[in-house]
């Protein structure tokens, strides 16, 4: 199986009141040096054979990304499973 991570941000010129929300909540949680926040979208498309980089990008063009007011970005990630068929640790 070949995993491909497309990543979706909202352009840099537009305004993202979800991470303004996240910069103005931290100082509460006693956070202070972080100066902006940006909310994003991960989608992990699994194909049952090689990772198709080409029709990863035709779905996040056609369905996946607004491209008026968003940028994506592709890879393709190593599998993660163990022998046992469990995925990796969570980073929390």
């Amino acid at each position: 199986m070949a995993r491909v991570v497309v990543d979706v941000m909202l352009k840099p010129e537009i305004l993202d009141p979800q991470g303004q929300a996240v910069v103005n909540a931290l100082p509460r949680l006693g956070v202070s040096n972080v100066r902006s926040v940006r909310i994003g979208k991960r989608i992990e498309i699994d194909f049952a054979g090689d990772a198709d980089l080409d029709r990863a990008k035709d779905i996040a063009n056609r369905l996946l990304a607004n491209p008026v007011i968003e940028d994506f970005a592709l890879r393709v990630e190593a599998d993660t499973t163990d022998a046992a068929g469990d995925a990796g640790e969570d980073a929390r």
